[in-house]
């Protein structure tokens, strides 16, 4: 898969992934597991972009004596996440083009 799509893709995975509650990179590798893998390693620098855009916000919490970050979505990820949405259409649309049997020429 493109490297772009994908990113981008992934950025609004995990931007769902807290739509309904704050949560911390762990919890969002497990939350994101059924559906799509993903590795600390590609997911704390997609957390960092996210951040940078303003799309969510982060906070420390010290839990069992160690400090963890929890991530929340701000208005404007909530925004990308609808943004997302209505441009599926489109994706959907290309990917029906790209995958059409036989030569139709409508």
């Amino acid at each position: 898969m493109d490297i772009q799509l994908k990113r981008g893709l992934l950025e609004v995975c995990v931007l769902a992934a807290i739509k309904h509650e704050d949560s911390y990179g762990y919890q969002i590798i497990k939350d994101m597991k059924p559906y799509v893998e993903i590795s600390e390693s590609t997911l704390y620098p997609i957390l960092r972009r996210l951040e940078g855009a303003e799309l969510l916000t982060v906070r420390t919490v010290e839990h069992n004596g160690r400090l963890r970050k929890y991530y929340h979505i701000t208005p404007l990820g909530l925004q990308r996440i609808e943004d997302f949405k209505a441009e599926w259409e489109e994706i959907v649309s290309i990917y029906q083009f790209v995958t059409r049997e036989g030569g139709d020429h409508e």
